[in-house]
C-alpha cells in the first residue's frame, strides 16, 4: 500500500507564497497520478491540481490556474504544489492523493494522505 504525507502548510498574508510537498512511500505498484485537493470549513472538497504520466502532464482548476504549479521529483517520490499570489479563499486543508495500478491483477486504487493546513489572512 501507499502512504502519503503532505507538508509545507502554514499561515501567510495575501499575495505571499507557499510550497506544499507530498511524499509517497511504502508502495510496490505504479503510481501514475498525484492529485491535490482542498477542503475549507463548511465547503465541499475541491480538486485543485493533478500531475500524471511519464511526461508529468498537469492540470488545474480554474480557481488556481496561473497561480499554482504542480511538479514532481520522481527520484524522491515527491510531488510539489507551488502556490503563488495566495488569496484568503485559498484557506483550506490541502490533501494529496495517489492513483495506482497493479497490472498483474488489474487493480486500481486511490490513496489519500493526511492534510496540511494553509491559512491566508491579513
Amino acid at each position: 500500500d501507499v502512504q502519503l504525507q503532505a507538508s509545507g502548510g502554514g499561515s501567510v498574508q495575501p499575495g505571499e507564497s507557499l510550497r506544499l510537498s507530498c511524499a509517497a512511500s511504502g508502495f510496490a505498484v505504479d503510481v501514475y497520478a498525484i492529485g491535490w485537493y482542498r477542503q475549507a470549513p463548511g465547503k465541499a472538497r475541491e480538486g485543485v491540481a493533478c500531475i500524471w504520466g511519464r511526461e508529468g502532464d498537469s492540470g488545474y482548476s480554474d480557481s488556481v490556474k496561473g497561480r499554482f504549479t504542480v511538479s514532481s521529483d520522481n527520484a524522491k517520490n515527491t510531488v510539489y504544489l507551488q502556490m503563488n499570489t495566495l488569496k484568503p479563499e485559498d484557506t483550506a486543508v490541502y490533501y494529496c492523493t495517489a492513483d495506482t495500478i497493479d497490472m498483474t491483477v488489474m487493480v486500481v486504487a486511490r490513496y489519500w494522505g493526511q492534510g496540511t493546513q494553509v491559512t491566508v489572512s491579513s
